[in-house]
């Protein structure tokens, strides 16, 4: 720009050659003398600037930041509400926590614009290059979309394969290194050594992918700011069972890392297509996996511990056996005693390895919450409950047993029991149900159901202070209630009843719509020591709120 010549200007290779097709004969000698040297290529010409203009690196002259004087100013992070245990709720701030859940994708994923329209989000996606939604997630994006969507809770667990070529669930070593976009980053370094099976390097079990760890730490980060809960699910069980081509580039195989945990190469394909790898994959007797195993659920750990609205998570699909849950909250409970810290777990599997571990008190101790997703009871009441530990996922269960629907009232029931049984932990019913379910795992006691929004917050919040009622099976009325303070009347009807023969104090009533969650607030005032009754403005399912606060 100024005219002047630059220093810098030797350092810049230009590379000019003429391109005419109809050369001058002085041209043509000129070139013909070029061609008997090798042309210049740019490997060439960085080890000639390299020695040129050599590289420092003696840095013992050199200040650190810390001795030039310079402070860097760190604005403290306004944080939202934390999670927390009360009453038996999972609560945020002092409200029981509800809404919307999203888990992020497994695998599925495509940079193509038609495509891109409506993409789940994912955490550690990764398009190089590319932002937004569908491609390397904008964390903050991802954040206030769960915001204005009420989306209260974001699941994330380690994608099922690296790169999209394994998408054709193929079981063979990839023909080359040549990648596809987008990359789902994985829990573990590569090491640089070797081959796995889609050619790139192999991992290394004992080393971070720090690119990882740091997006879900920001998103966690996240989370704590803007009162969302984030729920770190440890493993994905979808890797070991079922489909060969899962276990192909996992991360875990011996093929693809430099650990040795001592899975057989090559694996045996049931019909040259099944992989049931579950049983040594979950096996704490092999010591080398063992320790591999306790190193990445303390990293885990670790990754979070400054954070407020994490909850640590076994494994959406988990159906294996007791003892890799004992193991695992084993693990949790060292590093809790090692770090003076608390974390919240939420335990998962069937229903068999739940009641064993809740009937454990070193071990129930550990676990803060319950997550019923493994079994249920069906409409008639009869129970659907895999055992855990036989090689089988929930679908394959369900090949074999018909599992059957549930019901408002065998949904409420499930919930009601647990928390009965366990008054002091949170349960949360993570299986598809009847219409309105989510009314009844909240009825029940139940955390985590994805309420309407209903705007306004007293509701909530009484809701954390209340415990259940006895139902009434015949008028299929469920309630929540504390004397003084108000009740919540869930009915299958139109018409509710409440007897409050041994509750002298007044209330004031409103309706809410289970559908929509809109309030319509009444003139009502209930009076107590009587049974009381009413109908509501709408038909159907109805929910009369009763509050002592106007």
């Amino acid at each position: 720009r100024t005219g002047k010549k630059s220093y810098e200007t030797s350092k810049i290779l230009v590379y000019e050659t003429p391109e005419t097709t109809a050369p001058t004969v002085e041209v043509a000698a000129a070139m013909s003398q070029r061609s008997k040297k090798p042309d210049l290529i740019m490997d060439v010409w960085i080890d000639q600037m390299i020695d040129k203009y050599p590289l420092l690196s003696d840095l013992s002259t050199a200040k650190k930041l810390e001795e030039t004087g310079f402070k860097m100013s760190i604005k403290a992070v306004q944080k939202g509400p934390s999670i927390s245990l009360k009453n038996g709720w999972l609560v945020i701030g002092n409200q029981v926590m509800t809404g919307r859940r999203e888990r992020t994708t497994m695998w599925k994923g495509t940079t193509r614009p038609s495509e891109l329209t409506r993409p789940n989000p994912n955490l550690v996606r990764f398009v190089p290059g590319r932002t937004g939604r569908g491609l390397t997630d904008d964390l903050d994006t991802v954040a206030g979309d769960m915001v204005r969507n009420h989306v209260a809770l974001m699941q994330n667990f380690p994608a099922l394969w690296y790169e999209r070529r394994r998408d054709d669930h193929a079981r063979t070593r990839r023909a080359n290194a040549e990648v596809w976009a987008p990359f789902y980053e994985q829990p573990f370094s590569r090491s640089g050594q070797g081959e796995a099976y889609d050619r790139l390097s192999k991992y290394d079990l004992t080393k971070w992918d720090t690119w990882y760890w740091l997006r879900l730490k920001r998103f966690a980060d996240l989370a704590d700011q803007k009162g969302l809960i984030f729920l770190e699910e440890h493993y994905l069980q979808h890797n070991i069972i079922e489909e060969g081509a899962h276990w192909a580039d996992y991360p875990w195989r011996t093929a693809n890392n430099i650990n040795n945990p001592g899975f057989p190469e090559n694996p045996a394909f049931s019909g040259d297509k099944r992989v049931f790898m579950a049983e040594q994959f979950y096996d704490t007797t092999n010591l080398v996996l063992k320790n591999l195993h306790r190193n990445y659920i303390r990293k885990s750990l670790d990754n979070f511990r400054d954070n407020a609205n994490i909850i640590h998570h076994l494994g959406s699909e988990y159906t294996g056996p007791l003892h890799f849950v004992e193991f695992w909250l084993d693990v949790i409970c060292e590093w809790e005693a090692e770090n003076s810290r608390k974390v919240l777990v939420m335990l998962p599997g069937t229903r068999e390895v739940q009641n064993t571990i809740l009937a454990d008190p070193k071990r129930s101790s550990v676990v803060d919450m319950i997550d019923v997703i493994q079994w249920q009871y069906r409409v008639d009441g009869s129970l659907y409950a895999p055992v855990g530990g036989v090689s089988l996922t929930e679908r394959q269960y369900a090949r074999l047993e018909e599992v059957g629907e549930s019901s408002f009232g065998q949904i409420y029931r499930t919930v009601s029991e647990f928390r009965t049984k366990y008054p002091g932990k949170a349960i949360v019913y993570s299986r598809r149900g009847a219409k309105f379910a989510d009314w009844a795992v909240f009825m029940g006691g139940g955390s985590m159901a994805s309420l309407p929004v209903i705007r306004d917050n007293r509701f909530l919040e009484q809701a954390s202070e209340m415990n259940q009622m006895p139902a009434n099976p015949s008028s299929k009325q469920y309630k929540l209630g504390k004397k003084g303070l108000g009740y919540i009347i869930y009915s299958e009807s139109q018409h509710v009843t409440i007897d409050l023969s041994t509750d002298q104090k007044s209330y004031r009533l409103k309706w809410i719509n289970p559908s929509t969650g809109e309030i319509q607030n009444t003139e009502v005032k209930v009076t107590g020591g009587r049974l009381n009754s009413w109908d509501a403005p709408f038909p159907g399912p109805t929910v009369a709120w009763l509050t002592g606060k106007i």
